[in-house]
């Protein structure tokens, strides 16, 4: 009688347990409608979790159906779901919106960097770092933003001064693979040269990219050519694109720089100035989005940014025949469209698109020619001249693709065409041996890349 009281309760005990147990279903997708792999569903306040599968779906047992559920994923911002009795849970995960934390000496912010990942990636908000760090083009911006990147203003180093080298954890420019929403982009038409970063090397003009157009960009701090291919030697750049509708972002940022070196700054004009700022810089923007139907989206950005030339004292003391009486920054102006849209198909089925156009009209700084150097024609130019060397820089591109699921593959068709043109103009200059014939502006040329 005692044997059989004991099996009785205990499996009572196993049959309240197991009605005690409830199974949570659902799927996670991203605001596109695709499916999250590998996002992480946990119990709030224990250790019971799963992940998603490929399309999405997950199963979760729970010790009660009014439990809350934490959904999280790289790159997503992270929900809480009160289940409320409910045994199905579809979610839908919005872009990351963190803030971006000032890292000390040493460490890394956990809230900027994936840490859980097979390699660091730093997931980089540039809506919110762009008004913190002061900085509108993008190199610049990615420059103070990540530890990893570096970008050199050039003076004097031709093309350079006009198309910013930048690298990736010091190795070259074009060992850096540059990705738009997951897709490649071209690289300049530019071969840097005379000594300055990246010579011999052909990055990708990242200025010409809108940081307004921009969501959140994502740096894989470390080598993946075997995934990518050789232009990935130094790691990745993943640009991902606005997305937003029925939002009217509009920015307008100015600046200029306080340089501390007074009078012994001198002008283009060679007049002496008293101030002492330059390089000063205006950026205003435009950013709109419409939906396309139920799910799809259409966001357009406008850019227009202006920067100023930067002066600074040049002078040799060891070496008084190489000399500039004009040294710094080149200045510019920038105008730059960007577009972004998906539009849902039958079934699967989204058809996707993006696109940009930009033209950029600089002016830089080179070597001074001296009143008696054989270069120059007393004539036209009594105390010597500083020729400019100018550039038309216009940069294109376009993206479009479907992705789909056939059978248990998910399928991405993709066409993209990019093309980057860079045409010279000399001003302020002559051609000695012309003599006083010469004109002083010239159409020096210039070369393309598609």
């Amino acid at each position: 009688m005692r044997k059989t009281t004991t099996l009785l309760f205990v499996m009572c005990f196993i049959a309240i347990s197991a009605f005690a147990q409830s199974v949570i279903k659902g799927r996670v997708l991203d605001r596109n409608g695709l499916p999250v792999e590998g996002a992480s569903i946990k119990v709030k306040g224990s250790n019971a979790g799963t992940t998603t599968d490929k399309d999405g779906y997950y199963n979760l047992s729970v010790r009660s159906s009014n439990t809350t559920i934490i959904v999280s994923s790289i790159g997503f911002a992270e929900k809480e779901i009160t289940l409320d009795g409910k045994t199905s849970a579809d979610v839908m995960m919005t872009e990351a919106t963190t803030t971006f934390d000032v890292a000390v000496v040493g460490s890394r912010s956990p809230k900027r960097s994936a840490t859980e990942t097979a390699v660091p990636v730093d997931i980089i908000p540039i809506s919110k770092v762009m008004n913190q760090l002061g900085q509108v083009d993008l190199d610049q911006i990615l420059q103070f933003a990540a530890p990893s990147f570096n970008s050199n203003r050039q003076s004097g180093a031709d093309g350079a001064d006009h198309v910013d080298p930048a690298t990736l954890r010091g190795l070259g420019p074009d060992q850096t693979l540059v990705l738009i929403n997951g897709k490649r982009r071209h690289q300049s038409s530019l071969v840097n040269i005379y000594g300055s970063r990246g010579r011999g090397n052909t990055g990708t003009d990242l200025n010409a990219i809108p940081a307004a157009a921009i969501e959140r960009i994502e740096i894989l701090r470390d080598g993946a050519s075997a995934q990518y291919g050789s232009d990935a030697i130094a790691g990745v750049i993943n640009i991902i694109l606005k997305t937003n509708t029925n939002e009217l972002a509009a920015n307008v940022m100015a600046g200029t720089n306080i340089t501390g070196y007074g009078s012994s700054l001198k002008s283009e004009k060679g007049k002496v100035l008293e101030n002492t700022t330059d390089g000063a810089q205006l950026n205003v923007n435009l950013n709109y989005g419409v939906k396309l139907g139920e799910k799809g989206f259409a966001n357009f950005t406008g850019d227009y940014l202006r920067k100023n030339k930067t002066y600074r004292p040049s002078f040799a003391p060891l070496y008084p025949d190489i000399y500039r009486t004009q040294f710094g920054d080149a200045s510019y102006n920038n105008y730059s469209f960007f577009v972004n849209s998906m539009i849902p198909l039958k079934g699967n089925a989204s058809f996707y698109g993006f696109a940009g156009l930009s033209r950029r009209n600089g002016d830089a700084f080179a070597w001074t020619r001296d009143a008696g150097s054989e270069r120059n024609v007393i004539a036209i130019y009594p105390d010597g001249f500083n020729p400019h060397i100018q550039s038309v820089i216009d940069d294109r591109s376009i993206s479009t693709g479907i992705r789909t699921k056939m059978g248990e593959w998910n399928a991405d068709f993709n066409l993209s065409f990019g093309g980057n043109r860079f045409k010279y103009e000399v001003d302020k200059t002559l051609n000695a041996s012309m003599g006083v014939a010469s004109p002083t502006h010239f159409d020096a040329g210039g070369f393309e890349l598609n």
